[in-house]
């Protein structure tokens, strides 16, 4: 399979070198990947090059942005830079952060898996982080959510949603929406990342109501978005943060901020949501 790769990419001096001298080391190696150089002013381009002159397949493209870190449509925009570039003779297209060390069989058992079954529209491993000088779980998603860090589509599911939403929540709807058509997606647990920053370290105060805003432009609608609110909170064991994505949601529900997705997809979503919250609770209930 030929596998696409845009890596968005900023002051990722520290790091970038380890993702492309993972992702070069690949039983199966990706056809293509586009670093995006957005707008960096350390040493990421230099790096970058050095690589790309090794390595015909690796291509930089440099883009000039706000240096604020917000999470959402300055990654995806950054992604499009890179995806102009690139013809569509993929089979698989990836968008990786620039802080991955990925394991040198993971492109080859993310391409075994869509060769397995035909509805496989997203597939990935799981992040690790360093934690006392040892690799431990990411843990601040569902085991079977693949995390923004190291999306992989099938090329007709990544068309069929619509390709990437340049909004905070794109690594949501996404998979909401593959759902939606029916997709398959498959997180492998013995596909383990090594995640060298952790996800949010960087993100700056002018981000804090973007997830109640994402919930919003999702079709949540209030109880689920209090529900999804209150339990993200609780992940990261902070009440600012309720206060914060609730007051997103009342934010971008007075100004009528465009939806993400359709009436039909919302009114899916919504259905899929509840669902969860049904079996979560089932499933507490039945331990207890």
């Amino acid at each position: 399979m030929n596998f696409y790769i845009i890596i968005p990419a900023h002051n990722e001096q520290s790091s970038i070198g380890l993702t492309l001298d993972s992702l070069s080391k690949q039983t199966l190696p990706p056809k293509r990947l586009v670093v995006v150089n957005d707008n960096s002013t350390d040493k990421t381009q230099d790096i970058v090059e050095a690589y790309a002159e090794k390595h015909p397949w690796i291509s930089l493209v440099n883009s000039k942005s706000s240096n604020e870190h917000l999470p959402g449509s300055k990654i995806i925009n950054a992604f499009y830079k890179g995806y102009e570039i690139l013809d569509d003779n993929y089979d698989v297209i990836c968008k990786f952060d620039a802080d991955l060390i990925f394991p040198n069989t993971y492109l080859e058992q993310l391409s075994n898996h869509y060769k397995t079954s035909e509805k496989l529209g997203m597939a990935s491993g799981f992040c690790y982080i360093e934690k006392n000088n040892n690799w431990v779980l990411e843990n601040l998603t569902r085991k079977d959510h693949i995390r923004g860090a190291l999306k992989a589509y099938r090329k007709t599911c990544f068309l069929q949603i619509g390709k990437l939403k340049p909004s905070m929540g794109w690594d949501t709807v996404d998979e909401l929406l593959a759902k939606f058509y029916n997709w398959e997606i498959l997180t492998d647990a013995s596909l383990k990342v090594k995640h060298l920053k952790p996800t949010g370290i960087s993100y700056n105060k002018a981000s804090k109501y973007l997830q109640g805003e994402a919930m919003y432009k999702m079709r949540y609608g209030l109880i689920i978005t209090l529900i999804s609110a209150l339990k993200l909170a609780y992940k990261k064991r902070s009440l600012t943060l309720f206060k914060n994505y609730m007051s997103g949601y009342f934010k971008a529900k007075k100004s009528k901020m465009p939806y993400l997705v359709s009436e039909q997809e919302g009114i899916f979503i919504r259905d899929l949501r509840w669902n969860g919250i049904k079996n979560s609770l089932f499933l507490k209930s039945k331990r207890s």
